[in-house]
């Protein structure tokens, strides 16, 4: 990874911690439809599936790049 990688030194807990901030639970969980975000949503248990399933943190991963890059055109 590069230093102008935006995912560069970010954990997955600041990763969805920025985007619940950003958008909140409801908006994430629509943005994507995932259980953990849409029933009784919480970081540690969205962390807890995010770590184990693959799809899901690239999901994550891509809106967390879609995000920033609004932010900083």
């Amino acid at each position: 990874m590069s230093s102008n990688d935006p995912l560069h030194g970010k954990t997955l807990a600041v990763i969805l911690e920025s985007l619940v901030d950003h958008y909140g639970w409801e908006a994430l969980g629509t943005k994507i439809n995932i259980r953990c975000f849409n029933h009784d949503p919480s970081i540690k248990s969205s962390l807890t599936f995010l770590r184990r399933t693959p799809w899901a943190r690239q999901k994550v991963e891509q809106l967390y790049l879609k995000t920033v890059k609004s932010q900083h055109p």
